[in-house]
Order: C-alpha cells, then structure tokens, then sequence
C-alpha cells in the first residue's frame, strides 16, 4: 500500500483495509455491476459512431488532398499514419477486452451481474505486489501513443491540441485518499477491481484514442482555414463573357479574385502586356478574338501589401471557333430518355445566347436557369427534338436530334436496405423496414413500399398493407426456425419524391434466413 519502513500496527491496519476493499469487491451491488455494463455498452456505440464519422471526416481530407495536393496533400499523408497507429493501439485493447469476457455471452441477460470478479487483470497487469510484463507493456503503450501521434503530426497538430492529448493519455502516480499512499496509474485503475469495471475502463481508453484522431483531422481543417485567409492565398480567375467566341468578335470578360473582397483594390492590373482598369477586386478587359484557335490571357494582379507589391500570375485562355450551323442538343444523364419522368437535358447553339434559342418537342418543357429543358416523353418508342436559333448577324440555323424512350425498370426488394439474401435474427425482420431499391441506375428514385407478401416456409402466406411485418407475420415467423427462409414478394411500390406518373415494374423478391 505504501513505500518505507512501516510498524506492524500500521502493517496490521494496511491488510485489514485491503481484506475491506477485496470484501467490498466480492460483495458488489449487482445494480452497480449493471450500472457499469450499461456504460460500456454506451461507450461502445459511442464509439462505433466516432469511428464512422472519422472515416467520414478522412474522406472529406482525402478528397481535398486529391483536389489541393499542396494544402491538404501532406496533411492527409499525416492523417493516415496517425490512423493506423490509433487502429494497432485500439485493436490492441479489443483484443484484451475479448480475452477478458471470453467465457462470458455479453448479449446474456444478468450478464454483468456475474462479471464481479477481477482475477484477469489482476493476474494480467500483476505479479505479487509488482507489475507484471504484460502490465509494463501496457503502460508503455499508453505511454508512447501521444508521442507517437506528435512525432507523425509534427507543427501541424497545434501545441494546445498537443498538450490536451498528452494529458489525456497521463500515466503520473496517483495519490489516493482511501489507500492514504501515491500509487502508480495502472494500480490505482484497475488492480481489485470488478472485471465489468475494468472493460468499462478500457472502452472508456478506446474513446480517448477515437477522439483523438477526430481532433487531429479537425484541427488540421482548422489550420488550413487559418492559412486560407492569407492575401497570398488568392487566386485570380480569368471569367470570359462566354467559352468561344465568333472571328471578328471582341472577347470581353473578368479578372476576379477566388476570394472576392469588395475592400480589395489592386495597384496595377497587367493583360496581355496592357494595363487595364482595376475596380474593388476585379478588373475589365477587351481585345480582339484573333483567329480561329486557342489563346492565353496572360498577366499580373499586383497589391501594395505591408509597403510591398505582391504579383499574383493571371493565367487563363479562350478558344475562338467558327460560326456555328447545327446545335449542341444533349440528354443530361444519358442519351436515352425515360418514360414519366422528368429528364433534364441542356439545349444550347454554341456562342449563342440562351434568348436566341428555341428547342420544342412532345413533352419538353423549359427549366429555370438557361439552357436547361426537361422532357417528360409519352406513347411511342422515340421523340424528336428540334432547336431553332438566330445567329448575331440575324441569320436563322437549325438543328434536331432523336431519342430513344425506355421505360422504367422495376426495382429490386430490400429488407432493412439489404437486397438478394438476408441473414440475421428474427428480431431483426420483426423491426425492418422493407424498401425497394433501382441499383445502378441513373436517376436517383426513391421507392415507397404499399404492399407486401410475406410468406414463411410451411406457413399460409400474409398479405401486408404498409411496409413493415404486422402481427399475422410475427405469429408466422414465431413458427420459424434457424435456416428456415422467409420470401418477402408481390411488392408494390411507387415513386416519391418526383413528378413521376407511371406505375414502377414488377418489383424483384427479397429473402431473409433466420440465423
């Protein structure tokens, strides 16, 4: 209990207080080893959501660093690393925390109630009144994780980050008020304790790791915020008035900054080797096309920052095309389109305005912004579109293009959002919910369940109004056994969520096999 030299009357009272604490442990509540079950149960789910919304946050970071490899490229590289070395330290915890609870059924009611004993990890962590190897290796483990993590983060995990990670993960000597004696970090945690407690404390360490690795990949969003807004940071953005422009035309536009600040006025802005009008953050130019081709704009946005000039490059091109005499007539997701629904297509002529253009056909009707049609086609097996448009000149052109119409494809039956063959317990179907689902294709439709068959081998099949197993199923899946398969068929759906008026085909069958 305590170091240095003791009387045996002091000896005496140090042995009665652990024969008191060990009696204390033996003689646990069962409503305290309940409490403690349920924490760790909520430690763990905690945990399994703070590991999707890692891999979520990861996955924003890695498509930045694909996007911007020199801001997040090398972050995401740090990011990875510490990843996998939070994964060996929790699955290394894991691994403990199931050799601990091997000959326990975690999903057993009561179970907690029979986890009051703390042999394991007293025999784990100690030999005698010394920690044992297996002990050592552990501490060491916690010990090093921090350092680990800030030897991979480097400048780019913040100092405060840094030092709240280190404390989180402190090993220091712990005085006890109750022993009256500083004992180590791994006796003070978990030596005479109630194996549920010990778990308890070991997801509770699994947190800590989670949460770390969150604040890491938010912090490293967080300094890139804090580098964006540097003056350095800007980029400026060469904005024609239009993609292509005719020979003959002026090619007119915008410089604009990618972060537009109305306070913003350059010094001197430089195109093509012409000084040109400079505005609150942005600037005008006007030359002539040129020939038939592409060409660069060229140049410098210099500010007067801190009594220096700092020149920002302009780079940008423009591509000078003919005259056009047939049009640009484009399905938005394919260059079929499907029956009853609303397929988006984008009707334009090139280098001419959206105003001077006019598409018609069956079912064809104009969007909001320009260029933006949808046709909603009806009978038949193709429909025509045709597009008129007046050149700058006055001069008419036109144009058509034929489109194959399909019609919609049925979907496939889900239980809980699971097609083909589901496996799990009866539970399980008793709560899902059974959907209707299109893979692969290239509308995003949603499918609202109306009506169901729900058949159990050697049971009368029920007929289910809704999309969800009623009482009639529950009795019939009462009689069902492990292996035995229930066929959820006859769906009938229809589509939510768009103007879609026709009935969805046949829907494909979904099964589920009792585990």
């Amino acid at each position: 209990m305590a170091g240095g030299k003791l009387t045996p009357r002091q000896k005496m009272i140090n042995l009665m207080y652990l024969v008191f604490i060990a009696m204390l442990a033996l003689n646990m509540s069962k409503e305290v080893l309940s409490a403690f079950g349920i924490l760790n149960k909520k430690i763990v789910e905690s945990n399994q959501l703070t590991t999707l919304r890692n891999d979520d946050a990861f996955a924003q970071l890695a498509q930045k660093a694909s996007e911007q490899s020199g801001q997040f490229g090398d972050k995401k590289i740090k990011v990875e690393k510490i990843r996998a070395l939070s994964k060996d330290f929790y699955n290394y915890i894991e691994d403990m925390k199931k050799a601990s609870s091997a000959q326990f059924d975690m999903n057993e009611e009561g179970v907690y109630e029979k986890m009051d004993k703390g042999e394991f990890f007293d025999n784990l962590f100690f030999k005698g009144d010394k920690i044992s190897k297996e002990g050592k290796e552990f501490i060491s483990k916690v010990q090093k994780f921090p350092f680990e993590v800030k030897k991979i983060g480097g400048s780019a995990i913040a100092e405060a980050e840094m030092n709240k990670i280190i404390n989180r993960f402190s090993t220091a000597e712990i005085k006890s008020k109750k022993a009256g004696a500083t004992l180590s970090w791994i006796d003070y945690n978990y030596k005479g304790f109630p194996l549920i407690a010990s778990i308890t404390k070991l997801s509770q360490l699994q947190a800590d790791i989670k949460t770390t690795e969150s604040d890491i990949i938010a912090g490293m969003f967080q300094t890139s915020l804090i580098s964006a807004a540097s003056l350095t940071k800007y980029q400026p953005i060469v904005v024609p008035e239009k993609s292509a422009f005719f020979q003959g035309e002026a090619v007119k536009g915008k410089i604009i900054l990618g972060k537009f600040d109305p306070d913003l006025i350059a010094k001197s802005v430089i195109v093509n080797g012409q000084s040109v009008k400079a505005t609150a953050g942005q600037a005008e130019f006007s030359f002539g096309a040129g020939a038939v081709g592409e060409h660069e704009i060229t140049g410098t946005f210099n500010f007067d920052e801190g009594g220096k000039i700092v020149s920002l490059p302009i780079k940008g091109n423009y591509v000078v095309v003919p005259k056009p005499n047939s049009a640009n007539i484009s399905a938005d997701k394919m260059n079929v389109v499907y029956r009853g629904l609303p397929n988006p297509m984008t009707i334009s002529f090139a280098g001419i305005s959206d105003d001077k253009v006019k598409a018609s056909a069956t079912g064809l009707t104009k969007g909001a912004k320009p260029g933006q049609y949808n046709l909603n086609p009806g009978s038949g097996n193709e429909v025509t579109v045709g597009v008129t448009a007046l050149l700058p000149d006055g001069k008419p052109v036109s144009d058509k293009k034929v489109f194959r119409i399909k019609n919609i494809p049925g979907p496939i039956g889900a239980i809980g959002g699971e097609m083909g063959v589901v496996k799990g317990a009866k539970s399980r179907l008793e709560v899902s919910q059974i959907t209707a689902k299109l893979p692969d294709f290239l509308y995003d439709l949603t499918f609202q369940v109306t009506q169901f068959t729900f058949k159990v081998t050697g049971t009368a099949a029920v007929i289910v109004i809704g999309d969800r197993v009623n009482a009639q199923c529950k009795t019939a899946l009462a009689r069902a056994g492990r292996g035995d398969q229930v066929t959820i068929s006859d769906i009938k759906t229809k589509i939510v969520g768009v103007s879609a008026n026709v009935i969805p085909g046949k829907t494909a069958p979904v099964i589920y096999e009792i585990q």
